[in-house]
């Protein structure tokens, strides 16, 4: 596909975060199956639910615009799973994984709220009023995980893994 206009960067940008999400998906099972605290096991499976959801809404807007929403794979997110999937390998102990595992885990949760906030305000310049919403919706999504995260991670993981 061709970038010829803005909203043409717009839907881009949305098939970008598609595959963000599909591969968020596959990755959080994998992380919340490393897991051993409790939180932060329930917290990466209930983010992955929240995942699938926030995916079928860039579906359902891709689909509106008429928009193949398999068009793109997103090289940075895989490149960001990798990483993820190369520390992991590395963290020897329970506590200490766990830890790695939120390090992680927001590193790609990041990535994501820098991509629906670029969405959503590019959303705005077209005056796509209700995209925007939906992509704002998303974002806040992404914000309360990241929060939970630091949360768990100040609260329990990082002093256990600390202590270790």
């Amino acid at each position: 596909m061709e970038i010829r206009n803005f909203k043409d960067m717009y839907l881009a940008e949305l098939q970008e975060l598609v595959s963000v999400e599909e591969q968020l998906a596959e990755t959080l099972l994998r992380m919340a199956a490393a897991a051993s605290h409790p939180a932060l096991k329930d917290a990466l499976v209930d983010h992955r639910a929240e995942t699938v959801t926030q995916k079928d809404r860039l579906v359902a807007i891709l689909r509106q615009h008429g928009a193949d929403p398999a068009a793109h794979v997103d090289q940075a997110m895989e490149a960001l799973i990798r990483e993820t999937r190369k520390m992991l390998g590395m963290l020897e102990g329970d506590d200490l994984r766990d830890a790695g595992l939120i390090a992680s885990a927001q590193k790609l949760e990041h990535y994501e709220i820098a991509a629906y906030g670029s969405a959503a305000a590019l959303a705005g310049q077209l005056e796509l009023r209700n995209d925007q919403a939906t992509l704002h919706s998303s974002l806040m999504e992404e914000k309360a995980i990241d929060a939970l995260l630091t949360d768990i991670a100040k609260g329990e993981v990082n002093p256990d893994a600390l202590a270790a």
